[in-house]
């Protein structure tokens, strides 16, 4: 059996050696700073500041009437990014009209507004939906495919859903926690931000930047639809990667010069757009699938196992 710190790294029980690792990082102990609680509707909001050896971040849990937990951990420039998001989508909701009852359940499952957070390695997708028991922000943690539970089930990516009526209290708890902590959390000059090349009808590569307790690192993230893997690259062989691109680009110059052909690039929109019309841009079905079925369940209703 394995267990999983806040960065990915994996010790596994029967490796004595990681293990002993591990046990020896005594620096990895988190602290609790803060917490607030929010009760909106039915259910109970828990943002905790806490800090470790990597900074602080705040954790939130949602706790429903029938004591289902649902958790979310957002480090302070991603609570930042995301307490601005949230402003946006409590404007949004402020211009709906009333809910439609009669709504069929197809109309329902279709987002009033979607917005991405891509920074340090992680991504997060905000959507606005609506259920018959009223509207909702729902907000997840894209996780890696293949993510098994200690039955060979499919664990379900960290997330949470806000009711839409609470979205501006627990905004302005979060800004309060943010104002507090998030200036004196001693935050290092910013890495650089995300990239993302490719078409995401074919395959994406998503470069992030990131760091740990043994440096700076680059998770290049290769996804199509149907599967998603990573490799990490440190920072101190970037430099030769980076050489070895551009001298390998150089080379394939002169190589489709000599063979009289056009170097492939990618597609512009433009192009594109000639194909027909696109589809809107969201994150892959296969990934969204299993939580798309958390828009009909009861919020008292305990997680169901596939």
């Amino acid at each position: 059996m394995a267990e999983r710190d806040g960065n990915g790294d994996v010790e596994t029980r029967s490796g004595s050696g990681s293990r002993q690792y591990y046990r020896n990082q005594t620096h990895m102990e988190t602290e609790e700073l803060a917490s607030k609680t929010i009760q909106t509707q039915n259910k109970r909001f828990y943002l905790d500041v806490k800090q470790n050896a990597r900074g602080r971040f705040i954790k939130i849990a949602e706790v429903t009437p029938g004591g289902h937990k649902n958790r979310l951990t957002l480090s302070m420039p991603i609570a930042c990014e995301f307490r601005n998001v949230l402003c946006d989508f409590i404007e949004h909701y402020s211009t709906l009209g009333p809910t439609n009852p009669d709504a069929l359940p197809d109309e329902r499952r279709t987002s009033l507004k979607t917005e991405r957070i891509t920074r340090e390695n992680k991504r997060y997708f905000l959507d606005l939906k609506e259920n018959q028991r009223g509207r909702f922000l729902r907000v997840r943690q894209q996780q890696a495919f293949n993510q098994y539970n200690q039955d060979g089930r499919p664990n379900n990516p960290p997330q949470i859903a806000l009711p839409a009526q609470g979205m501006v209290e627990f905004r302005d708890a979060l800004t309060a926690l943010i104002d507090e902590f998030a200036q004196d959390a001693g935050e290092q000059a910013e890495l650089p931000s995300s990239h993302v090349i490719g078409n995401y009808r074919s395959k994406m590569f998503f470069l992030d930047v990131g760091h740990n307790q043994r440096g700076v690192f680059m998770r290049v993230t290769e996804q199509t639809r149907h599967y998603r893997s990573a490799v990490t690259i440190p920072e101190k062989f970037w430099d030769e990667f980076a050489d070895f691109f551009k001298n390998t680009s150089e080379q394939m110059e002169e190589y489709y010069q000599q063979m009289g052909k056009e170097r492939p690039k990618e597609e512009t929109p433009e192009k594109k757009a000639d194909v027909g019309p696109e589809e809107p841009e969201e994150e892959q079905r296969d990934e969204r699938r299993r939580t798309d079925d958390y828009d009909d369940r009861e919020d008292d209703e305990p997680a169901k196992k596939e």
